[in-house]
């Protein structure tokens, strides 16, 4: 008797349906084709295991398993419970009339019970657009895939349940996500605060300014200055998600397995900050079977980057692409697979191996030339990508105790938000572009303009500094945020001049 059953797999953060056939025969020989990995060739004796465990069988026939489009591979261990389905109503153990409505996803455990499986939100997108009815899955991924409307979810937790469910036995319930409610119930929840950070409002104003233009920032101070708590404070002062960033966000998130049981929608903007022994492939994503990396899971968020010249060049460098592109491209001989990655960089770095150099009360102590030498380890064209650079100095004690509260982010973001209210509508209709820093070089021409005294200033700077043209865009993105921040339709020369200053690592003092 011939079955079919539907499963899917995921390339990037989509999803393609997948036929399982199942045939049974005369015979004694078990087969499964279709490009299957050694995770989905193991299945028959989880699959074995299972049925005899729950009290069904496997047949003592040929089974021939056929996972169609064939020249796909097939990868992972969630087919499981569509293969096993397939098998129990080939061989009449599952009345078979309802399985073509449903698409069914799961691992199996010995036991007849079901593990967890990654890109659950995806899958139940590409189930709803294809018309199914209803979507089963494992009862951890269940409230994940509920956000898709018009579907019907239902979380099971072992094989038994949808044996009984297709048998008529046994009523599932379906799992219901108010995704609206959920979104905007959780959209504000931070969990630390810029009033809690005494002092360094100089700082805050420059993050004020990377919020509000997107753009990315690299901090610079000693030991204890504050860099990592002000960093880590710099999501409660973006505009908040809209649904659908969260939903764009969230699949990523689905595919690399992030999401626990409680979660059903990602509803604040990720802060991903990976150690410095962080490979590469780790960082951009990759492997064996492609998956994400920290920056597609930083995507609508924050890449914090801690003590940035430990990280390994190589690591370093392949993050050039990306921050231009706004995505990475993971290309393999039978598939090329696309993850977005448009987040915001902050870094943060000691000035000098021993971290003192230029510090107000401390002496430094590395030998001559050692500072240069350590800030030779961020290349020239990676610094060039950073608009804001950053000298984070240390609080002092008057500050530190005293009870002035400071604003709070909720006030900084307001100004942020009204920035990029003014930025969207300059851009318009323009497709994927929401802030200053995602501006081209001709946008970049056409909307940054300034005047004769600023075209002096800025040829000084860059005649001063050495700087690069990509530098010079940044200084003309950077200097009409200000102007937003400031409410001016144009581009001033007080604009300008503090763009120029947050160019610290351009400057001759910091050669060491």
């Amino acid at each position: 008797m011939l079955v079919k059953t539907f499963g899917s797999a995921v390339y990037g953060i989509e999803a393609t349906t997948i036929t399982v056939e199942v045939n049974i025969a005369s015979g004694t020989k078990y087969s499964i084709v279709g490009l299957p990995d050694n995770a989905v060739k193991e299945s028959y004796f989880r699959i074995q295991s299972s049925l005899k465990n729950c009290g069904y069988h496997m047949p003592r026939q040929q089974v021939i398993v056929n996972m169609a489009p064939a020249d796909i591979k097939k990868e992972g261990s969630s087919y499981d419970l569509t293969i096993a389905t397939g098998v129990l109503a080939a061989s009449n153990q599952i009345t078979p009339d309802e399985l073509d409505k449903y698409l069914i996803m799961g691992e199996l455990s010995l036991d007849g019970g079901l593990q967890p499986i990654k890109g659950a939100l995806p899958i139940a997108i590409q189930a709803r657009k294809e018309g199914f009815k209803g979507f089963i899955l494992p009862k951890q991924n269940a409230r994940e895939a509920a956000i898709v409307s018009d579907l019907e979810v239902f979380g099971v937790e072992s094989i038994t349940e949808v044996v009984g469910f297709f048998n008529g036995t046994v009523q599932l319930k379906a799992e219901i996500v108010n995704t609206r409610e959920e979104f905007y119930n959780s959209v504000n929840n931070y969990d630390s605060d810029f009033s809690e950070v005494r002092g360094q409002e100089n700082i805050k104003r420059a993050l004020e300014i990377a919020a509000a233009g997107g753009h990315n920032v690299i901090l610079i101070g000693p030991p204890g200055a504050g860099k990592t708590m002000l960093a880590r404070r710099l999501p409660s002062i973006l505009p908040p998600l809209s649904l659908q960033e969260s939903l764009e966000t969230t699949k990523i998130h689905s595919v690399a397995g992030k999401l626990s049981a409680s979660d059903a929608l990602v509803t604040v903007r990720p802060f991903r900050s990976p150690h410095h022994t962080i490979s590469d492939v780790a960082l951009v994503g990759g492997g064996t079977n492609p998956q994400p990396g920290e920056i597609s899971l930083a995507h609508n968020g924050v890449l914090f980057l801690d003590e940035l010249p430990e990280f390994k060049r190589t690591v370093l460098e392949v993050m050039r692409q990306p921050l231009e592109e706004r995505r990475v491209t993971i290309s393999r001989a039978r598939m090329s697979v696309d993850y977005p990655s448009s987040f915001m960089l902050i870094a943060s770095m000691n000035p000098c191996p021993c971290g003192y150099y230029n510090h107000p009360e401390k002496e430094c102590v590395c030998p001559p030339g050692m500072v240069q030498k350590y800030l030779s380890k961020i290349s020239g064209p990676l610094l060039d990508r950073i608009d804001l650079h950053v000298e984070v100095t240390p609080v002092n004690f008057t500050e530190l105790s005293s009870d002035r509260l400071a604003e709070k982010s909720e006030g900084i973001r307001e100004r942020v938000i009204r920035a990029r209210d003014v930025q969207i509508a300059r851009f318009g209709s323009q497709q994927g572009l929401h802030s200053n820093a995602q501006m081209s070089t001709k946008m970049v021409r056409d909307l940054c303009k300034i005047d004769t005294a600023g075209q002096t200033l800025l040829k000084k700077a860059m005649e001063k500094l050495g700087l690069s043209a990509r530098a010079y865009d940044r200084i003309l993105k950077v200097s009409r945020t200000i102007a937003d921040l400031a409410g001016s339709e144009n581009i001033e020369m007080e604009h300008l001049a503090e763009a120029i200053h947050y160019r610290s690592l351009d400057r001759e003092n910091w050669a060491g």
